[in-house]
């Protein structure tokens, strides 16, 4: 497996930083992690670590190169439960990943569903919410297949928590051979899921995972929260049995791009350790 780190290690620095920082602990693969359509002042000014989505791909290329790093996937974590708006991370947007991914040589780019933040998401009914998801990424797909991307929906709400509903868009979607899933450790069983069903059921749909461990007191919000940045431990010091889904993982065959979503360099560093002792 390739073992990378996501683009988001030094508060207040830029890009081209975060991908110093992710080499300078001897890791060798990277996703683009924040992004955004236009311009951006803190990207202007040094102290945010976000790319355009209008960026000519070279800038981005470049600088991945400078660092020494190989860049695996491109976040488009959208809001796919809420109305559509020109405020909001939706469609548009991850057409815009896909065609820049493509660009980038980058074979995974990687959305969810997220949590819905107005009255008419949190009301729709399970059924509505799956039909959301896939009505805002039926254009997207497409676009995937035409370019020959990956669009892989994260473990990062109530929807994709879920092994049974995971399973249901999936089938709306069609085009098997471009849309997958990325498995997220620590989101998973924070939705209430077991990491390993995803493996048990879905094997041949994973194409990517993001690791994370979650401590104990994370249990009594297990269920009702549906996804977090970043895990605050790294993995063996937490609940959930990294070392057994690694196991999993390569029964199944699988040998991708991974990515640590993990705080502080030590504890990343740390963490990539057990993973190769784990055998990933």
């Amino acid at each position: 497996m390739k073992i990378g780190c996501f683009a988001l290690v030094e508060p207040f620095t830029p890009m081209s930083r975060q991908f110093e920082a992710i080499a300078e602990m001897g890791i060798k693969y990277a996703d683009v992690t924040d992004n955004h359509n236009g311009g951006m002042l803190g990207v202007e000014y040094g102290f945010a670590a976000s790319v355009s989505l209008d960026s000519h791909p070279a800038k981005i290329r470049d600088m991945a190169a400078a660092a020494g790093v190989e860049l695996t996937a491109f976040c488009a974590h959208a809001n796919l439960l809420d109305p559509a708006s020109p405020d909001v991370y939706g469609t548009a947007d991850i057409i815009k990943a896909i065609r820049l991914a493509n660009l980038l040589g980058i074979k995974h780019v990687i959305t969810t569903d997220g949590d819905p933040k107005t009255e008419f998401g949190e009301k729709l009914s399970k059924s509505e919410k799956i039909f959301s998801i896939c009505e805002k990424l039926y254009t997207p797909v497409r676009w995937a297949a035409e370019l020959g991307v990956e669009l892989l929906l994260e473990t990062h709400g109530e929807i994709t928590d879920n092994v049974e509903t995971m399973g249901e868009v999936l089938d709306k979607l069609g085009h098997e051979a471009n849309v997958g899933i990325c498995l997220d450790t620590g989101n998973s069983w924070l939705g209430g899921a077991d990491p390993m069903d995803y493996i048990k059921t879905m094997p041949d749909r994973i194409k990517h995972v993001h690791w994370k461990d979650m401590d104990a007191e994370m249990e009594e919000k297990r269920g009702e929260m549906f996804g977090c940045g970043m895990a605050v431990i790294p993995l063996g010091d937490g609940v959930i049995d990294i070392p057994g889904i690694v196991t999993g993982l390569k029964h199944a065959g699988f040998d991708g791009a991974t990515t640590l979503e993990i705080a502080g360099p030590d504890s990343v560093k740390l963490s990539a350790e057990r993973l190769v002792e784990w055998g990933a």
